[in-house]
């Protein structure tokens, strides 16, 4: 794993839907929707990818005007895309963001991410579409991040990086192999141990079980003689 990275430089469908990055089979259908895909970027965008940001979860009443007054504060900015529905023109909750200089892009990029814009809270992160290699968009099973709700969540993305895989060593089943017989050994060591202990807690038990007897018959005695002098005095109640 000394290539691993909590960020895929490379998109992969299999391993975006993985937590670590290594899942060997698709757990969801929209995976194998994915792996399937073949995504070209879109053509028609225009501008510079490395300069531009990818900025969601707007206020569908957000604006280009606003989204200019903010962002603007960390450089001069080249074009903002605002993507709405072609049909109703309505904002989708997305738009790209090109700066003008790379510095702006990093300063924006660090921190307008989580930023509060219209009484939401913004995520900021990099063009992905025509940066990274094999991507695919999240309508078609790709894409990052995602909610618990969906059961569709993506990671190695910087809203939901890679966790770092738990390295478990190799272990050989040499148990019949040469050179094992000290591991024999002591296996039939151990079982006899346990055959041992359980013989014991056999033996003890037996020896405990009489006494716990004679604790419950006394402690039931004791029980009865108290319900019979209960009754007794109800009765010399009755009668006076």
């Amino acid at each position: 794993m000394s290539d691993w990275a909590p960020i895929a430089k490379e998109y992969d469908p299999l391993k975006a839907g993985s937590i670590d990055g290594t899942d060997e089979e698709p757990h969801d259908r929209a995976v194998w929707r994915a792996m399937l895909a073949r995504y070209v970027p879109n053509k028609g965008v225009t501008g510079d990818p490395h300069l531009t940001l990818f900025v969601a979860r707007l206020n569908l009443q957000t604006t280009e005007e606003k989204l200019k007054e903010v962002f603007s504060r960390y450089g001069d900015i080249r074009k903002i895309r605002l993507v709405r529905d072609l049909v109703t023109g309505f904002s989708k909750g997305y738009a790209f963001i090109e700066y003008k200089e790379e510095r702006a892009l990093l300063k924006a990029h660090r921190d307008a991410n989580r930023l509060v814009i219209d009484q939401h809270e913004i995520f900021v992160d990099f063009e992905l579409e025509r940066t990274l290699k094999g991507w695919i968009p999240r309508r078609l099973g790709g894409g990052f991040g995602g909610k618990k709700e969906s059961g569709q969540l993506r990671f190695g993305g910087r809203d939901r990086p890679f966790r770092k895989p738990i390295n478990l060593p190799n272990m050989k089943n040499d148990f019949y192999a040469e050179g094992s017989a000290e591991k024999r050994n002591w296996s039939r060591e151990g079982t006899r141990d346990w055959r041992t202990r359980d013989r014991d807690h056999e033996r003890s038990r037996e020896k405990r079980w009489p006494e716990r007897e004679r604790a419950w018959g006394e402690s039931e005695r004791e029980r009865d003689s108290k319900e019979e002098r209960s009754r007794g005095r109800e009765r010399k109640d009755r009668d006076r």
